[in-house]
């Protein structure tokens, strides 16, 4: 069976790519923080799925436990042919409040993951001439919404550069840009739903076109058309026309008093 990894796979889109995958045929190796959450999916996701398993703890922001995983991906004893990273999360405050150490952990979770796993992932799958690197990004990878928009462009325009450099050899990276999800995000970090209820889409929906888009070598995947006309439209619109409409927009506006951001 081929196998995938997964960052923050406790919850979320994560959550449900581990379950997607594994629904089609796929062991898994699932990434995240909490150990004792982790061996809770995938328990659930043995018992349901029966498939094999293996749990791997890891903060992102570390750079010691992300080269555990980039290890772990580049192992050429236990191939991993499909690599997500997904984990992620967004701040409440503005970039000039945060102390600097708060963007820098934000960072290297979005960023520099994204680019140490793809580099593993790409030199280890090229050499088999077959894999797939998914990259969740995000529609505010086309917005200027602060630091989080910031990653997620970064991670757009990288992966649309490393499925250039990869055309031919049998690897495919994809960028997976959703807009509003409903996750557990929402209520494990107290935020609200701004927008229209039409404007919300489901994990499943999204993890299930992000998987036939990557299958199909599109390399920018926009799930659900309400979406994709926003993107177009993004595209033409003048930068300081996008600059002006988000300066007063940040993640600060979602939150409720109480728990912290950070679900992954």
């Amino acid at each position: 069976m081929p196998t995938a990894l997964i960052t923050g796979a406790t919850s979320g889109i994560g959550h449900e790519f581990a379950v997607q995958l594994a629904a089609r045929g796929h062991d898994l190796v699932v990434v995240a923080r909490n150990t004792e959450r982790l061996e809770q999916v995938a328990q659930r996701l043995r018992d349901v799925q029966g498939v094999e398993v293996e749990v791997l703890t890891a903060d992102l922001s570390d750079r010691e436990a992300l080269q555990r995983v980039a290890d772990r991906v580049a192992d050429e004893g236990r191939p991993v042919d499909v690599v997500v990273n997904n984990a992620g999360y967004g701040l409440k405050k503005r970039f000039v409040d945060n102390d600097l150490s708060v963007e820098e952990a934000h960072f290297d979770v979005h960023a520099r993951a994204t680019l140490v796993l793809s580099h593993s992932a790409a030199r280890a799958m090229r050499g088999r001439d077959r894999g797939t690197i998914v990259n969740v990004s995000s529609v505010a990878s086309f917005l200027a919404t602060g630091t989080y928009s910031a990653a997620k462009s970064y991670v757009t325009v990288f992966t649309e550069g490393l499925a250039g450099e990869l055309r031919g050899t049998g690897v495919q990276a994809t960028a997976v840009c959703p807009g509003w999800v409903t996750t557990e995000f929402q209520e494990r970090a107290e935020i609200g739903s701004p927008g229209p209820k039409f404007m919300w889409l489901e994990t499943e929906r999204v993890v299930r076109q992000a998987l036939d888009d990557a299958g199909r070598g599109r390399v920018v995947s926009v799930p659900s058309a309400q979406y994709k006309a926003a993107v177009g439209v993004l595209r033409f619109v003048p930068r300081s026309l996008v600059r002006r409409d988000m300066r007063s927009f940040s993640l600060s506006r979602l939150f409720r008093p109480g728990r912290p951001a950070r679900t992954t």
